[in-house]
């Protein structure tokens, strides 16, 4: 033991141990020398920005700094199609030579898309409904029905489609929408050739009211009264009126006509 002490405190063992502390980090320097050459660390080609342009330009100016390119495709709504819209590596990034440039571009062809079930539902959530499936809302217009801006139809061309038709991502639908007018409006009844106990109950059931009434000739028997004119009448011109509208009678003894 004690010549081990001695032997630690001799100059050959100092001189042992700096000289494996050397080898040591003469190896980490050249190891890391040797890979910074062999990867070109801090050198190389600036990527050029081509985002914005056409396939064909942006493949050109790649290959004339010979990169390599590798090219993806994706729809987007309102860009034109053969443009790119995403570069990997982005511009300015220095890379090696041959490289390869990943490239995203717009589709030419819309994928198609399913009709989404929107008939009935209101029209704010109709919107982001049709905006999530990727489609746009084009033309809306009113036709009278008891809820209002509620979806009653979808129609694309001009023509009436129902959930579940494809159609071309990014397509236009324009929308039937109702009015609310449906809750202040009632179809004139054909009373003429009624018994008048026949037309109180249909003015009645109706939402309507029962105005005056006009007794034309002499009455024997007022269980055979039938009407022979009503205003407003049922025209083709006219066929609804407002709830609580009165409804006048022109009555007449006798049997009704065939």
């Amino acid at each position: 033991m004690n010549n081990f002490w001695a032997y630690i405190k001799t100059k050959s063992f100092r001189n042992t141990i700096l000289l494996a502390i050397g080898s040591v980090i003469a190896v980490v320097l050249i190891a890391f020398y040797s890979l910074g050459y062999y990867t070109r660390h801090g050198s190389g080609i600036p990527v050029p920005k081509v985002t914005g342009l056409s396939v064909d330009k942006a493949i050109s100016i790649l290959k004339d700094q010979s990169f390599g390119v590798s090219i993806d495709s994706v729809y987007v709504l309102d860009q034109a199609p053969g443009t790119v819209i995403e570069q990997d590596p982005d511009a300015g990034t220095n890379v090696k030579e041959n490289r390869i440039i990943y490239l995203k571009i717009v589709k030419n062809q819309a994928p198609p898309v399913s009709l989404p079930d929107i008939e009935q539902t209101p029209y704010i959530s109709a919107v982001a409904t049709i905006s999530n499936y990727g489609l746009k809302v084009g033309d809306t217009t009113y036709k009278p029905d008891i809820a209002r801006n509620l979806v009653l139809e979808v129609r694309f061309g001009g023509q009436l489609i129902k959930p579940g038709t494809k159609l071309p991502k990014g397509s236009k639908l324009d929308l039937v929408l109702g009015d609310g007018a449906g809750a202040s409006e009632v179809d004139i009844p054909d009373l003429v050739n009624q018994d008048l106990d026949a037309a109180r109950f249909v003015i009645k059931n109706g939402g309507l009211t029962l105005g005056t009434i006009t007794y034309e000739g002499t009455i024997t028997d007022s269980t055979n009264v039938v009407v022979v004119a009503q205003s407003p009448a049922k025209t083709d011109s006219l066929s609804k009126t407002s709830i609580g509208s009165r409804i006048n009678l022109t009555v007449s003894q006798g049997k009704k006509t065939p």
